[in-house]
């Protein structure tokens, strides 16, 4: 019997950590229904880009007060749940602060003693960001597109952050008091719980047995916590606390909106070109067959790096704050592609769950999520890449969405035809002849 809660304890970790890597596995599945993309080279640059921009969070200062709110909650969450070895130690063999014997007296005394400031400071961001959020009107953060889930979604975040804070500093205040006491070994220094919830606690004189079971149960509630928490990452747009490393090292590193050439049309037009060509040659042994599909009309038609920044989206509304299609009161919301596109891509992820494989649901990505009216506000003008704290690219996938309905359905807007035409036939997008070009320079 004195190994039930031990063996209890590793039932749930167990558990725990198996749903959550069929979690990751699900979403490693869906993000390989893209197409393949080579984001292989400059290696050294992916390198110190994920760690400046995920690790650093180098981006997130461009809006200082929210930038360094983030950094108090990102940096102490990570660094606390360092403790989480130390409570998995615990947990399996029954031992009490198992990295004091790891680290002596003094370097614990200093780490505990830091992990209390962190929590402080989490505790400050997470409660600060919640009335900015749901009190302050920040317009990007209250709009309609956030109503329902992703708002509420939010806010649970910040609530089971700030009570697995309250658990770690109910634990310390109850076991620095049986230290003290003698009943614990003294291990560790908890500035913080010993100037609040410990005088607090010491006014009730509560006796050792008390006190044993709250140090325990907030030990127990700060593990399960955890547990939860991990696993409620699939469902939330946390996702991105994981996803935000192979999102910043994958990210296009080339400029801003380049417009990526389609191969199989290249070598088209250079065959047209080359009067030595024949054109009724057959394709060369091992040549890259044209794709089946110009563009993308579902979310089998992106690539796994625009699949990726979807599940990686913070749902910030950085990049829809900038976009001037929609701070003219267009329908497009940058943002609002990636969510849709998530939103889609999890649809299709249900479907092959239930039926073992994708079986044809009558629904695409565009017009049944994304509407062509979203697509054709955009400018191109690369804000809402410039300005993603992660580096997705919202804007490739309405390339690739524009680039479907250009050259697989014709539905390009009646000025856009008509600019195309005049290029085709005047070699500018004016109507008129070439030979009239200089025209307006005689007077």
């Amino acid at each position: 019997m004195q190994y039930l809660d031990n063996v209890f304890f590793l039932i749930l970790l167990i558990a725990g950590f198996g749903l959550f890597g069929k979690s990751l596995l699900k979403i490693y599945r869906n993000i390989r229904l893209g197409r393949e993309i080579n984001r292989s080279d400059r290696k050294a640059e992916r390198w110190e880009t994920m760690a400046r921009v995920a690790m650093g969070q180098s981006r997130m200062t461009a809006r200082p007060i929210a930038g360094v709110l983030h950094l108090f909650v990102y940096v102490g969450f990570v660094i606390i749940n360092i403790e989480l070895i130390e409570i998995i130690v615990d947990g399996i063999f029954g031992t009490h602060r198992f990295l004091s014997t790891i680290f002596g007296h003094t370097f614990y005394s200093f780490f505990t003693a830091t992990l209390e400031v962190l929590a402080l400071l989490v505790i400050v961001g997470v409660v600060l960001f919640f009335i900015r959020r749901n009190f302050y009107g920040v317009k990007r953060l209250t709009m309609k597109e956030l109503f329902g889930w992703p708002k509420n979604d939010a806010n649970w975040i910040l609530i089971i952050e700030f009570a697995l804070m309250v658990a770690f500093f109910t634990m310390n205040s109850s076991d620095f008091i049986l230290q003290s006491r003698g009943v614990l070994a003294a291990h560790g220094s908890f500035p913080i719980s010993e100037t609040t919830l410990v005088p607090f606690l010491e006014i009730f004189s509560f006796d050792n047995i008390f006190l044993e079971i709250v140090e325990r149960g907030a030990w127990w509630f700060h593990f399960i916590g955890i547990l939860f928490f991990m696993n409620y990452l699939y469902y939330s747009k946390h996702l991105h606390i994981i996803l935000a490393f192979p999102s910043t090292w994958y990210a296009n590193l080339d400029l801003y909106g380049k417009f990526n050439n389609l191969e199989s049309v290249t070598k088209e037009i250079k065959l047209m070109m080359d009067p030595n060509a024949d054109p009724y040659a057959a394709p060369a042994e091992g040549a890259e067959e044209a794709p089946s599909k110009f563009g993308a009309e579902d979310v089998f038609d992106l690539n796994q790096v625009q699949l990726l920044n979807a599940y990686s989206c913070t749902e910030c509304g950085r990049c829809t704050s900038v976009c001037p299609a929609n701070i003219t009161g267009k329908k497009l919301s940058p943002r609002l592609i990636l969510m849709k596109t998530r939103d889609r891509l999890e649809e299709v992820g249900r479907n092959i769950d239930k039926n073992g494989k994708f079986e044809d649901d009558g629904k695409k990505l565009l017009n049944d999520y994304i509407t062509k009216e979203e697509l054709w506000a955009c400018t191109t003008c690369n804000a809402c890449t410039q300005a993603c704290p992660v580096l997705l690219d919202p804007l490739s996938i309405i390339f690739e969405m524009r680039r479907f309905l250009v050259m697989e359905q014709s539905a390009a807007p009646q000025e856009l035809n008509l600019m195309m035409t005049n290029v085709e036939n005047n070699a500018a997008p004016w109507q008129y002849n070439q030979a009239d070009r200089l025209n307006w320079a005689k007077d």
